[in-house]
């Protein structure tokens, strides 16, 4: 058996949108991909979702780039979910392989509750954290650790 591939993308949405927004002014592609430690194109892939959906705006030419166009209040994590497509939130899953078999169906049967159970008490969660509850619990901590501000550093 194969380990199973994580998706990591709402965690980094989610921290490329509490960059910008300690950011004041546009932030380009280049910069957000550099703190990402990831290639401009899958930023500009990701922000081209949440544009459309209203919660940034880009700006062309010289000195132009990614704003936040939300209030940070208003917009839970359930929503950026929402933009990424809903991904599946659980990494495992019931075997198939033999539909016929009443083992297999009895095991199937108890792991579907158990997961439905699961997603239900997660989307729920995000649907209660707001944007807003991430930046202020990184406020928190960046006063208590009372390192560089700057976008290109604040990870350190």
């Amino acid at each position: 058996m194969l380990p199973m591939r994580s998706d990591s993308r709402l965690s980094g949405v989610l921290h490329v949108l509490l960059h910008m927004a300690e950011h004041r002014g546009p932030v380009t592609s280049e910069v957000l991909a550099k703190a990402m430690k990831t290639n401009p194109v899958v930023i500009r892939r990701i922000m081209a979702g949440l544009r459309d959906k209203g919660y940034i705006r880009s700006e062309k030419g010289h000195g132009g780039g990614w704003t936040l166009a939300c209030d940070l209040s208003k917009v839970a994590l359930l929503d950026i979910y929402a933009v990424l497509g809903s991904p599946s939130v659980l990494a495992i899953s019931n075997r198939t392989e033999t539909p016929g078999c009443l083992i297999e169906q009895a095991v199937n049967a108890a792991l579907d509750q158990a997961f439905q159970d699961a997603e239900t008490l997660l989307l729920s969660r995000l649907g209660q954290v707001t944007l807003a509850k991430l930046s202020a619990d990184f406020h928190l901590r960046l006063v208590k650790h009372r390192g560089p501000q700057d976008l290109e550093t604040i990870h350190a």
